[in-house]
């Protein structure tokens, strides 16, 4: 073995290997390689021990997947307690978002899994608990938690799908689709890309704000509030 992959092993063995430390390494692999490279050697590697190590620790790749999930809930920011159920929402939504652009893999794993971890738990609670404390009936808050998360989804897998990382990307993106474009060929797509997306200070991030806002302003308590 090359003496670097062996000052890698022994180092690794000075730290204890761990659930944790599993889970934080599936992790970080997915993030980098995505979930379908998600072996138990993969994990193994960065860790300087062999796959079958692991097997201490978890039960196998499903136990793994579901630490993995919980790990990313653990990251979401629980909706505030001390503001209005609306700014409430829009921060956790904003979190969920910004936690889901670092693990693209996650989104297609959140509501797949059937034993949820505590962190899954505790978010869902802490979510319900706010509409509800807001004078959401149960059945209301059904409602609110399902259609802000199938846009909150929705729109970030419609994030990572688009073919830019940033605003200059985007709209290099978008003026070459329209100078490559027949004249007159497309009217409407063209007034909306040269007078909206090639304006300065655009930004498409701005779209989730309004059509959260919209969704927000549609729900209303049906009870009166906790007290």
């Amino acid at each position: 073995m090359p003496e670097g992959g062996k000052g890698r092993r022994k180092a690794s063995a000075r730290t204890p290997l761990s659930r944790e430390r599993v889970i934080r390494t599936a992790v970080a692999v997915a993030d980098e390689k995505g979930s379908a490279a998600l072996t138990m050697r993969a994990i193994a590697e960065p860790l300087g021990v062999e796959a079958m190590s692991l097997y201490h620790h978890v039960a196998g790749r499903e136990d793994i997947l579901d630490g993995m999930v919980d790990a990313v809930f653990g990251e979401i920011d629980l909706p505030p307690r001390d503001t209005d159920w609306k700014s409430a929402m829009r921060h956790r939504a904003d979190s969920a978002r910004a936690v889901l652009g670092r693990h693209p893999w996650a989104i297609g794993l959140m509501d797949s899994r059937s034993t949820p971890g505590p962190a899954t738990l505790r978010h869902h609670d802490a979510v319900i608990g706010a509409l509800r404390a807001a004078g959401f009936s149960v059945g209301m808050t059904a409602h609110a938690f399902s259609v802000i998360d199938s846009y909150l989804y929705g729109f970030v897998l419609q994030e990572l799908a688009m073919p830019f990382g940033d605003t200059a990307e985007m709209e290099q993106v978008a003026g070459a689709l329209v100078r490559e474009m027949p004249a007159g060929a497309y009217p409407h797509l063209t007034e909306l890309a040269t007078e909206r997306v090639l304006k300065p200070g655009y930004d498409y991030a701005d779209e989730f704000a309004f059509g959260l806002t919209l969704i927000l302003d549609a729900l209303h308590p049906d009870e009166a509030p906790a007290g």
